[in-house]
């Protein structure tokens, strides 16, 4: 297995050339065409404040430094809200190029929109579906240089040396498998190299996290555990219940993400990850990934959404379990993310996540509001709040990298 040792060369610029999804078909000929949202200047996010220095020091990092998101989706849903279904039915998703060209991002663990591909259901997470909505993305991908398909630690390396970002492959639950387990070898051979067991609602593998009742790792969750253990696609425990969270780390061979999520001792909801789960993680050589999308990390100190409420999940889950083992999973996109929320609630057991405290509902999460600045605003925090260059170089890649190279083959 090929390890990464040079992260502390200065990387290469972005090589973004203006290319737009699909552009080498004919807009509303050979596609329906929507308006889409803005990837830039959407909202009025505002950057984190730091003086000429430190923002002297946070350019230069990301410069310099290995930066991963655990967990996003980097497409553009429509400016009307109004229109995300037959968006979604038409199973094309335009891909946020020109936002990711401002993101000093190096890799980002692209989510699909599995749980919202409404190709052939109402429902998501249908076999055909999913292959549908990676095939699309897929061969977008293919007309274009700036983007490209992670598979393997040296294609990081790659990706870093290029001035390209990478994308691995990344499902939220393993629900379309159904009950064929060789259904992971078919997805590992197109590329998907993480993938979550199961979402909010319980599957054939174990227990979401709206379920009452939390049976834990069904012995099909078992076989699939083991299974990618063997594949070498990495396991995610973000949307699975407390009890089939344990199981699956307790039985994997290698260590598991925890991709996107929050502590629940700062925010009481089913969605939060409570302290036994997040040290059993750890206790494994696992990580964890903050997330930030709206309305999930909050606190009972900041109950408007921002990257202050975000980074105090951060700083709680660093003190729990040290620094080797968290990151960020900021679960964002280009676009109204809060009316996308609004739209799938009950598809996405939104409501189901989020029930705890009252909490203000805010329109977007200042300054961690899509994925072209999510990493400037992160690092900025970083250094005002006295991280030092090692430990902000573990958070935003180095521990991911670790464990991808434990779990890759």
């Amino acid at each position: 297995m090929r390890r990464i040792e040079r992260m502390n060369c200065v990387k290469a610029p972005k090589q973004y050339t203006g290319y737009r999804s699909f552009q080498y078909l004919r807009a509303n000929l050979d596609y329906e065409a929507f308006a889409l949202a803005a990837e830039t200047d959407r909202v009025p996010s505002h950057p984190v404040s730091c003086t000429r220095e430190q923002e002297a020091r946070v350019q230069t990092l990301l410069d310099n430094v290995l930066v991963i998101s655990l967990h996003d989706h980097p497409t553009i849903v429509p400016e009307d809200p109004r229109e995300i279904f037959r968006y979604r039915r038409q199973g094309r998703d335009f891909t946020g190029y020109e936002g990711l060209s401002r993101s000093k991002t190096d890799v980002i663990f692209d989510n699909m929109n599995d749980g919202t591909a409404l190709i052939t259901s109402k429902s998501g997470w249908k076999w055909d579906d999913i292959l549908y909505d990676m095939g699309m993305r897929l061969c977008d991908f293919a007309h274009q240089d700036f983007v490209m398909v992670v598979r393997t630690i040296a294609d990081i390396q790659q990706a870093y040396d290029s001035g390209r970002v990478g994308i691995v492959l990344t499902l939220e639950a393993a629900t379309p498998i159904e009950n064929e387990i060789d259904r992971l070898d078919i997805l590992y051979g197109l590329g998907v190299r993480c993938m979550g067991l199961v979402y909010s609602e319980a599957n054939a593998l174990g227990s979401g996290l709206k379920e009452a009742r939390d049976g834990g790792l069904t012995q099909l969750g078992r076989q699939a555990v083991r299974r990618m253990n063997q594949l070498g696609i990495a396991i995610d425990v973000a949307h699975t219940g407390d009890q089939t969270a344990l199981d699956a780390i307790d039985v994997s061979e290698k260590p598991i993400f925890i991709t996107h999520s929050g502590a629940r001792a700062l925010w009481n909801t089913a969605r939060m990850k409570p302290d036994d789960v997040i040290k059993a993680c750890a206790a494994r050589g696992g990580v964890f990934g903050v997330e930030a999308a709206p309305h999930t990390t909050l606190t009972e100190r900041h109950k408007s959404h921002s990257i202050e409420s975000v980074m105090e999940h951060f700083e709680y889950i660093a003190n729990l379990v040290g620094l080797d083992h968290v990151a960020f999973g900021p679960d964002t996109l280009f676009g109204d993310h809060v009316a996308l929320h609004h739209a799938f609630a009950q598809q996405l057991s939104i409501e189901s996540a989020h029930v705890g405290p009252a909490f203000e509902e805010v329109p977007f999460v200042d300054g961690i509001e899509n994925p072209g600045e999510n990493f400037h605003n992160i690092t900025r925090w970083l250094v005002a709040h006295g991280y030092s260059d090692g430990e902000i170089a573990k958070v935003l890649g180095q521990n991911i990298l670790r464990v991808l190279q434990q779990v890759w083959v």
